[in-house]
């Protein structure tokens, strides 16, 4: 069975903590608040309340074999670093950590973290092409400018089977599925579907094609709008 810890449980860890409650695994929780440590202890395989800028108390808590380590300390970035640093020492493989700024970021890289995670930045990135498109619903990047994406259906789409628009060479789009009229389970496509103006599409593409089948320019606004969620975050 896989063994994962999570130290310091502020709203990442938190996030992280509950989706890993769901697996089948064992998971160490590390807090130094006790109500923390009193909501999550029966759902956990150990729960501790512990300041973990003492070494000591890190590698005791910790196995050097554990399958993944998670930090998020809020923002203590020093106590972040430490802590990473510890667990690079201990041999800890696979240490993710929530970083608060990039400059955060580089120095919890060059200390010992696998991972390096901006939830603020990536919330932002996931909300701006919503932004800047009224036909898109939900946008996922996936790596390296792939994003996958829930959109409606453009106007020069209604009423053609994709054979007919061979929308993969045309626009550079693949569709993986539809929901029709925007409603139930999505279904894989037949050949002689023909989309209506009210379904709704699972696609994926690059950032450029989506942003051309979308009609908007996503990522020439990505930027600006980004930047703004930055900053709203940053000074929460």
């Amino acid at each position: 069975m896989k063994q994962y810890a999570v130290i310091g449980a502020s709203t990442f860890g938190k996030r992280i903590l509950e989706e890993l409650i769901l697996l089948d695994c064992e998971i160490i929780l590390i807090d130094k608040d006790p109500d923390v440590i009193e909501y999550f202890k029966n759902d956990v395989t150990a729960a501790y309340i512990a300041n973990v800028i003492n070494e000591e108390i890190v590698t005791r808590l910790i196995p050097a074999d554990i399958d993944a380590v998670v930090i998020d300390l809020g923002d203590k970035i020093e106590a972040s670093i430490l802590v990473t640093q510890y667990l690079s020492k201990l041999g800890v493989s696979n240490i993710i950590v929530k970083a608060e700024t990039d400059q955060h970021g580089e120095i919890l890289s060059i200390v010992g973290a696998d991972h390096v995670v901006f939830p603020n930045i990536e919330a932002a990135r996931r909300v701006t092409p919503l932004l800047a498109s009224d036909l898109l619903f939900n946008y996922m990047s996936i790596s390296g400018g792939l994003v996958l994406a829930e959109t409606g259906v453009p106007g020069d789409q209604v009423g053609h089977t994709l054979i007919e628009t061979d929308i993969r060479r045309s626009k550079g789009i693949n569709v993986i599925a539809f929901r029709r009229g925007g409603q139930g389970e999505y279904q894989f496509f037949k050949p002689e579907y023909r989309p209506s103006s009210d379904d709704v599409l699972l696609i994926v593409g690059s950032e450029e094609d989506i942003a051309a089948f979308t009609g908007k320019d996503i990522a020439s606004r990505k930027r600006g709008i980004g930047s703004l969620f930055r900053h709203l975050f940053n000074n929460q």
